[in-house]
């Protein structure tokens, strides 16, 4: 009889202990399917409203970290940060300036051009112009002319972005300027078409570079012709002692035949030849 009622009792149960059951692999399956689809987990990624994949958002135009140099020189001696044109030596003297190279093919030339006239200038380096081709930056500074930061990329709109991207386009150029030449000094800064901000040359002022503009453009760039370069030179003469020329972006043969012409012609007007005053 006792036993009768102990199988009863099991029989009553039954379905209690299926129902546990089953609750515990409905949980179980759920806890997998939600591991499986959390992000990251490594299943498929969600999709977002319109069913395209998320994917990270793409970087501003004109944000960068701020600069860390990667071979900083000895600390450098302290500048004005006044946009500089004056030469350092007193008298009837101009500043020739040569921009946006080392060349391969043209910079030679016109180190040729400066050591046929015993004139030294100063030479406005692109950074990754610099970096690949450290030969020519060591003969410049071999030649006895001076060194200046003229950015990495040539941003003309730089003044617009932010000031870490000014500090990234000024300091990344300094560090592959500096490390090209063997760690000569850079003694200037030039923005790209003049985009000065205050930020900007205070950082290159205190990295030792003095703001350096210009009083003549001579329009080389755009090679009008040899006659056209010089004749916008004396015309412009009068402006002020920095002069502008370039040795990089692009064919620069006109610059070439004209500097040499504009170094006999400002001799015979009786100019002497400084560097741009840095103190």
């Amino acid at each position: 009889m006792a036993a009768r009622r102990t199988l009863l009792a099991r029989l009553r149960s039954a379905p209690q202990a299926v129902a546990i059951g089953l609750a515990v692999v409905v949980v179980v399956i759920a806890a997998v399917a939600s591991a499986l689809l959390r992000p990251g987990s490594g299943g498929a990624a969600a999709p977002a409203d319109d069913g395209k994949a998320i994917s990270a958002a793409p970087r501003p135009t004109g944000s960068a970290s701020p600069a860390v140099r990667t071979n900083p020189s000895p600390t450098p001696p302290t500048v004005p940060d006044s946009i500089q044109h004056q030469p350092e030596t007193a008298g009837k003297n101009v500043n020739i300036t040569i921009d946006d190279g080392p060349d391969p093919k043209w910079t030679p030339r016109i180190l040729q051009v400066l050591r046929r006239h015993h004139v030294h200038a100063t030479f406005c380096m692109i950074g990754p112009q610099a970096r690949a081709n450290p030969a020519l930056v060591k003969q410049v500074v071999a030649d006895g002319h001076r060194l200046c930061d003229h950015t990495v990329h040539h941003d003309t709109g730089m003044d617009k972005k932010t000031t870490a991207y000014q500090s990234s386009e000024i300091l990344g150029a300094l560090d592959m300027i500096e490390q090209a030449s063997g760690g000569a000094r850079v003694y200037y800064y030039r923005a790209p078409g003049g985009a000065f901000t205050p930020p900007s040359r205070a950082l290159a002022a205190q990295h030792g570079m003095r703001p350096l503009g210009w009083n003549i453009d001579t329009k080389d760039f755009d090679r009008p012709g040899v006659s056209a370069i010089l004749h916008t030179m004396k015309d412009e003469i009068h402006n002020g002692p920095t002069i502008l020329f370039h040795d990089g972006g692009g064919n620069r043969g006109q610059t070439v035949q004209a500097l040499d012409k504009a170094l006999t012609w400002l001799r015979q007007q009786g100019y002497g030849f400084s560097f741009p005053k840095v103190d």
